[in-house]
């Protein structure tokens, strides 16, 4: 992602951050009541939902192919605390799935809720 201004800077930064060398940096900006639920769909049929807390997240993170898939904003916008984030996930360039992402950013500026749902059967570009 470029540095675009966009309606959701909480969630944008995040995307980037989990692009980067350094992922795990994201557990820094969660909050201590941190929820998330990530519906991972690769088009099989088969879909898998890292659900929880921290250490759900931690999990996700751990299987992740790091540096092989980039993020990119299709749109955004805040609506209060919530930033909900439209994306396209690429393989070395190459569109493979569509994404939404929902984020509660709490008082303090960290993030509260995650929902992301990622289909591989649909695009929006």
């Amino acid at each position: 992602m470029t540095g675009t201004p966009t309606a959701a800077p909480f969630l944008t930064a995040w995307f980037e951050i989990l692009d980067g060398d350094e992922p795990s940096r994201i557990l820094d900006l969660i909050s201590d009541d941190f929820s998330l639920s990530i519906l991972f769909s690769t088009g099989d049929g088969n879909a898998t939902d890292f659900a929880g807390d921290r250490a759900a997240l931690v999990g996700y993170l751990e299987q992740r192919e790091r540096g092989t898939r980039t993020h990119h904003l299709l749109s955004a916008t805040t609506l209060g605390q919530d930033e909900l984030f439209l994306g396209e996930v690429r393989r070395a360039g190459v569109p493979e799935a569509s994404f939404v992402a929902a984020g509660r950013v709490n008082g303090e500026g960290r993030l509260q809720r995650l929902l992301i749902g990622r289909s591989s059967e649909i695009r929006f570009t």
